[in-house]
């Protein structure tokens, strides 16, 4: 069955396989969190990530199991930045060349760090189609493809977090998920179920792109326009053939935020807690702050998925306040 593509010994054995690399990130409490909310909450801080995102988890975690031939000829990725900036430090660690096909409109940010780890960044215009263009490239250098979120690897890599944060942070009533494409929130999922079953897990994405709540109210794999959000992380128009699937077994619901709650949700982590959150890295916290869920004398998890800002146009957004 595709549900059984990923499991808690995946999850299990990606830990073990990148524990010496990627970094075990601290989880934070707050007295104002906790007050406002009338929960418990605990925050795992990727963020504080090696390249700024849990996105390394997984791409450190695929790379390493490449075959050697794989590994001499290199490989691909498709990205807005996260994903990119991962899988060029996953290669520049392991000594694998990597091309990576991002929008020609992403975060100066993602992009400077991106051909700062050594990848080969090749760019692409608003309406082309990414996939096709990485599945062409990818024949013609016979590179390894390595997508941002559908692939076993990468979910059980980024299932990591989750097992961290509550090896940490003990008991979870509610676990609070960023999702994109659900490779974060799919394998959080799985970890979550075999370490507290009874811990109801939930994934937040943006109002303007809720392919993933589509498809999880209507038990039917949904497909939107890329949409138009603040969360550069989250412009994904569908939910994968691996992660779909996983979703509907292991998640609990689905929530959505406005960029504009989200905005203040980032900025509120920043002055009362003071740590550096994207727009798609505050997504799980957002929904808590807006009052999208009953969480009065819960023990809630917060994956704080990345840190990676622009701030050249946060700067923009302060001014409009």
């Amino acid at each position: 069955m595709v549900t059984e593509m990923v499991s808690y010994d995946d999850v299990a054995a990606a830990h073990e396989r990148i524990k010496a690399h990627a970094k075990r990130t601290p989880v934070m409490t707050s007295a104002t969190v906790d007050a406002l909310t009338g929960a418990k909450v605990f925050f795992k801080c990727e963020n504080l990530q090696r390249m700024g995102a849990f996105k390394f988890r997984g791409a450190y975690n695929a790379l390493s199991q490449l075959s050697p031939d794989e590994r001499q000829r290199g490989v691909l990725a498709f990205s807005s930045g996260n994903h990119a900036q991962a899988v060029a430090l996953a290669g520049k660690i392991l000594g694998i060349k990597t091309v990576i096909v991002m929008p020609a409109d992403a975060p100066g940010v993602k992009l400077e760090a991106t051909r700062g780890y050594g990848g080969e960044v090749v760019l692409y215009r608003k309406g082309e189609n990414r996939e096709e263009i990485s599945r062409k490239l990818s024949e013609e250098r016979k590179l390894t493809l390595i997508p941002p979120f559908d692939h076993p690897h990468i979910i059980a890599g980024q299932g990591t977090a989750a097992k961290e944060l509550i090896e940490d942070a003990g008991p979870l009533d509610v676990l609070l998920v960023p999702c994109g494409g659900a490779g974060l929130l799919s394998g959080c999922a799985v970890a979550a179920q075999r370490m507290l079953p009874d811990c109801r897990v939930i994934g937040v994405e943006p109002a303007a792109g809720d392919d993933a709540t589509q498809s999880f109210k209507s038990r039917t794999l949904k497909t939107i326009q890329v949409p138009d959000t603040i969360a550069d992380g989250a412009r994904t128009t569908s939910l994968g053939k691996i992660t779909f699937p996983l979703v509907m077994r292991y998640v609990s619901d689905m929530l959505t935020v406005t960029d504009e709650e989200l905005l203040r949700s980032m900025f509120f982590l920043w002055e009362r807690m003071k740590l550096v959150v994207e727009p798609t890295g505050a997504l799980a916290f957002s929904a808590l702050h807006n009052n999208r869920l009953a969480a009065e004398k819960l023990r809630v998890g917060v994956i704080l998925s990345g840190g990676n800002v622009d701030l050249r146009w946060a700067a923009a957004q302060i001014d409009k306040r």
